[in-house]
């Protein structure tokens, strides 16, 4: 069965991390390109003082960007997710948005930057906002991108 955007945005929704931690992948575009996920600050997903577990606002923002850069990719590169970042800003309360963005001209850049084999790492960068619309939180994550060996080798020969 071939993974489709929708079907990832169900199946990431219903995986048992994201469905306790509050987590709903709301959708990812037909190519892509993008990706909307958001956190329900609920008695499970809040902290001491009752706004959103700083765990789980890293959490919403895990594996997205480097799933867009693999999907975008294909199967002839490794993509992991290396490290991230993530700034508080403010008490996160009710429902939290971040919105993932790869545009297609910089997959293929990193594709070119990666040929060969090379080791490339990329930084990317969203926020975490409220429904007001106010930043809730800056994150950075890195992901990194090399081409496969198999690709590499048979295209030396």
């Amino acid at each position: 069965m071939k993974i489709t955007p929708r079907r990832l945005a169900i199946g990431m929704s219903l995986w048992i991390p994201n469905l306790f931690s509050g987590i709903r992948v709301r959708r990812f575009s037909d190519d892509w390109t993008h990706a909307t996920v958001e956190l329900h600050v609920n008695l499970f997903t809040r902290n001491y003082v009752k706004t959103a577990f700083g765990g789980s606002m890293s959490a919403m923002t895990d594996p997205y960007f480097f799933m867009l850069v693999m999907h975008q990719l294909g199967r002839d590169h490794v993509v992991w997710d290396t490290r991230g970042e993530i700034e508080f800003i403010k008490p996160g309360r009710g429902v939290l948005t971040a919105e993932f963005s790869v545009p297609k001209q910089k997959a293929e850049e990193l594709r070119e930057r990666a040929r060969g084999g090379a080791k490339v790492l990329e930084w990317f960068e969203t926020e975490i906002t409220d429904a007001a619309g106010d930043t809730v939180a800056r994150v950075r994550r890195e992901v990194y991108v090399r081409e496969k060996k198999r690709v590499t080798e048979s295209r030396a020969r």
